[in-house]
């Protein structure tokens, strides 16, 4: 049902108070068991993805270009919140010009094996830290055909709006879950048949260019936090460790930009990948 709100503070719009309080939302977030898709892409592609509802906040305007979501979330009695901009602003504690915000349930992460059954490439990010980074690198996963993401326990939340909007929710298409304790996730993998490639500047590293003309048949890229990069045990517990050859003085790439280079040169051909006809 439709629902004009006048007052910012209203306790049934509690869900968007004060978005960009990182820490509230961390605190919320994992106790009332919700996430916030932003913009109007963001939220259809989180309820294709089979996510559920909790509400709908909208600005006015945006009402008719959103009209099939709004009479979808009427026949399934899912409310739709509707303030004008100033309203939207005082809660949330910024313009809102993507139209809409949802919040959404949060859904149960699925066990390791089921996330890596049948992959064949695989990107572990290891304790990184910006949520923009870690929406980038669910972006550049889709679009160059790596089957899952993992993310470590102290790794930012790829569901926090942030994230969410960066990967332009395809954080909701690439399976992903969290590793147990780390590193000790690394012989989880390797039990599971993966080569883990730890991505370091370390003077062993063997080039990108070298492990792409003859990558293993599956094969796990582990991306380290911005600044530190990996931990020691790590790189040590990793089958080999790889770097990319850089120029100009540059030690190193930032990690949404590495990941990039790292799953375009070593993807799996389209005719090679599953559910593809030769």
């Amino acid at each position: 049902m439709r629902i004009d709100i006048e007052d910012p503070t209203d306790d049934r719009v509690c869900d968007y108070f004060r978005l960009t309080d990182v820490a509230l939302r961390r605190r919320l977030e994992p106790e009332r068991g919700l996430y916030l898709a932003e913009s109007e892409k963001v939220i259809r592609r989180a309820l294709a993805a089979g996510h559920r509802p909790r509400s709908f906040l909208m600005a006015r305007k945006w009402l008719e270009d959103m009209a099939d979501l709004v009479r979808s979330a009427e026949d399934d009695g899912v409310p739709v919140y509707v303030a004008g901009d100033d309203v939207i602003r005082e809660m949330t504690g910024f313009h809102l010009h993507r139209g809409a915000l949802a919040s959404m349930q949060r859904p149960v992460l699925p066990e390791l094996a089921e996330v890596l059954t049948g992959a064949r490439r695989v990107i572990v990010l290891e304790d990184i830290v910006d949520h923009t980074n870690v929406g980038a690198v669910f972006r550049s996963a889709a679009a160059l055909g790596v089957d899952a993401v993992l993310v470590t326990p102290r790794c930012a939340d790829p569901l926090y709006r942030r994230s969410v909007r960066v990967s332009m929710g395809t954080v909701f298409q690439v399976p992903w879950t969290r590793t147990g304790e780390w590193p000790g996730g690394v012989a989880d993998l390797q039990a599971l048949g993966f080569t883990v490639a730890a991505f370091a500047l370390e003077a062993d590293a063997v080039d990108l260019d070298d492990l792409a003309v003859d990558p293993p048949e599956r094969l796990a890229l582990v991306m380290g936090a911005e600044g530190d990069g990996l931990g020691h045990r790590t790189v040590t517990g990793s089958d080999l460790v790889v770097r990319i050859p850089m120029a100009g003085g540059v030690d190193s790439l930032n990690v949404a930009a590495a990941s990039a280079v790292a799953m375009w040169a070593l993807r799996v051909p389209e005719e090679l990948r599953p559910g593809t006809s030769p």
